[in-house]
């Protein structure tokens, strides 16, 4: 499949994107290249070869699922103490909607 200079104008039209006609040839040549690499990839046999999620077959090494961080009463009065106005534990903000 290949475009034509018509059609590459076309979709500028319909993403309203201003082209020049020497932008509209480059892009053009472009999205040919792309659509034969499309067309070479479709042309391989891929029947009986199993979908992988990753291009490489490694595991993600994952960490124990727990709490490490303690004192959250305490993390919260230091980063409150800095705080222009707190009550209760929580931030007062100006009011900005009436």
């Amino acid at each position: 499949m290949s475009l034509t200079l018509e059609q590459v104008h076309r979709v500028a039209h319909l993403a309203r994107i201003e082209i020049s006609d020497g932008e509209a040839q480059g892009t053009l040549g472009q999205l040919n290249e792309i659509f034969s690499l499309i067309e070479e990839m479709q042309a391989v046999d891929t029947q009986g070869v199993e979908p992988m999620a990753h291009a490489q077959d490694v595991a993600q090494r994952l960490r124990a699922d727990r709490v490490t961080e303690s004192g959250q009463s305490a993390q919260r009065k230091a980063f409150q103490e800095v705080a222009p106005e707190t009550e209760a534990g929580l931030y007062l903000v100006p009011k900005v909607i009436e």
